[in-house]
This record gives structure tokens, sequence and C-alpha cells, in this order.
């Protein structure tokens, strides 16, 4: 069961407190008080930080800014594998090609990033790490599918006697 967004707020606020934590966000502890509290019916909570982070990802059909906050917290964000994902080679092949293709860019960024100069400046190293980035969210869907099943072949269907 997936949490709720004040639920989540309330663990975390708790461990400094919610003085603390208004106090140190500059905040009213009612406002806290307010996020961490369920809304809507006869409920006072408030739209929280993180109800509108969501709300701004799916009116933008963009999940860049968890992304980045995941990347600020020094992990990375990685979509969950789609329930109706095809199994079969089609989709083997689809998401080995997507592997590929990352890893490719990535290495086409390194090599321009040391062929202008034999080196790598910050601000190369800054778009390397943006096609890390991208190469490990791609591998740990295919990771991710993989461990679903999605890619195991209908062994009945090869003339495999599965007995």
């Amino acid at each position: 069961m997936i949490a709720k967004s004040h639920e989540v707020l309330r663990k975390t606020v708790s461990t400094a407190g919610a003085k603390s934590v208004a106090s140190d966000m500059a905040l009213s502890p009612s406002l806290i008080y307010k996020w961490c509290e369920a809304k809507g019916g006869d409920a006072s909570g408030a739209d929280n930080p993180l109800d509108r982070l969501l709300r701004l990802c799916e009116i933008t059909e963009d999940s860049a800014p968890v992304v980045w906050l995941c990347e600020q917290l020094g992990g990375f964000f990685v979509n969950n594998v789609a329930g109706d994902a095809r199994e079969g080679d089609v989709e083997l092949l689809a998401m080995t090609q997507r592997i590929l293709k990352a890893f490719s860019e990535m290495l086409d960024m390194v090599s321009r990033s040391i062929g202008d100069d034999g080196g790598v400046d910050l601000d190369e190293a800054q778009k390397i790490r943006v096609e890390w980035e991208e190469l490990k969210r791609v591998a740990e869907q295919f990771v991710l599918q993989a461990e679903a099943g999605r890619y195991m072949l209908d062994q009945n269907a090869n003339g495999i006697d599965p007995a």
C-alpha cells in the first residue's frame, strides 16, 4: 500500500519536530502541522509540498523535478515497470537497444569532452553526469523487467518440454 503524502511528511517531520522544521524553513508551525494532516471532508490538512510536486509533474507530464530531487539526495529516479509490458524477444531487443543507445550517448559525451582539450572540465563533467544518470535509469528498468520475468520465453512455444 502506498503511503499518503501527509503520512510521509508526518513521519519525516516527527524526527526533527514540527517547530524546529518550521523555524529552519521560515514557516509557521501551524502550516507544518497542516501538511501532516489529511485533507478533505472533515480533515483540516493543506496541500503539502509533496502534493504540489506530484500535481506539477502530472500537469506537465514531466518527472524532471522528481529526477532532480532524487539526484540532490544522492539517488536516482527509475520508473516502475509497466504492468502491461509485452513479453518476448521484441521487447527484450528494444530494451537492449535502449541500454546501448544510452551507453553510446554517455561514451560520446566523454569522447567529445576529452577530444576538445584532452581533459574533462566541470561543465563537461556535468553533461557526462546527465548521460550517466540516464544510462542508470534505463539499465535499472531493464533489470526490473528481467526480475519480473518479462523476458522469459514461452518454453512451450519453442518446443521445450517444461517437465
